[in-house]
């Protein structure tokens, strides 16, 4: 298991946090997904086949939000 933070700019809502998290779950070998506004991160548990964190990345950008790795 690995744990990936991402810092993602421009979250506000509850819509922004369950947009975030529903793009990440998608993705295969995405075990769980924690989104904190305040905090302004998305901490994503997923198995190590998910070597290339771009895939994050691109999931939450699609969602009209900036990121980069914490």
């Amino acid at each position: 298991m690995a744990i990936t933070v991402l810092n993602v700019k421009g979250m506000s809502c509850d819509h922004c946090k369950a947009s975030i998290t529903g793009a990440l779950e998608k993705i295969s070998g995405v075990d769980k997904v924690t989104v904190d506004i305040d905090a302004g991160i998305a901490i994503v548990e997923h198995q190590e086949t998910i070597s290339d964190i771009n895939i994050l990345k691109e999931a939450i950008e699609e969602q009209g939000y900036d990121v980069e790795e914490g």
